[in-house]
């Protein structure tokens, strides 16, 4: 059953790849390399130091690297290059928390597949997280900008 949530990735990195992009080639680079990398560390720290959530069974899967590998940067250039950044900061809100409740459906998703499981680790403590994780890639595209420039 979790070989659906492989078919989601696939979906979600074709949708990433065809969607028309505001964002330019170096952006989608670095904010898919820092969205990489930081669900790495995150990882790393949660699931394998304190062993609150994995994927499949405890200790280090490949096929849950992969998992970030596919999944990471994909909704992040999904996430950023939809993003309403020049509406009002209500659309703004109502779109972080659409991303965060499609995320908590992901995770539900994934939980009753057995892909990913909690061990210490609650679907709530993820619906805090998932914002702040959406402004760190809002706040980590402004400084690529910044570099840009």
């Amino acid at each position: 059953m979790w070989k659906l949530v492989f078919l989601a990735f696939g979906i979600f990195n074709l949708a990433a790849i065809l969607i028309p992009k505001k964002l330019n080639k170096i952006e989608i680079y670095a904010t898919s390399f820092f969205a990489f990398t930081y669900g790495v560390t995150v990882d790393m720290i949660l699931d394998l130091n304190y062993n609150l959530y994995g994927y499949f069974e405890e200790g280090f899967q490949w096929l849950g690297l992969l998992a970030i590998f596919m999944y990471f940067p994909s909704i992040s250039v999904l996430f950023l290059n939809l993003y309403p950044l020049n509406s009002n900061k209500g659309k703004k809100i109502l779109y972080i928390l659409a991303w965060t409740v499609f995320s908590l459906a992901f995770e539900w998703f994934c939980l009753h597949t057995k892909f990913y499981y909690h061990n210490g680790w609650k679907l709530w403590y993820s619906a805090i997280a998932y914002p702040i994780i959406f402004l760190i890639l809002l706040l980590n595209l402004k400084f690529v900008r910044r570099l840009i420039n």
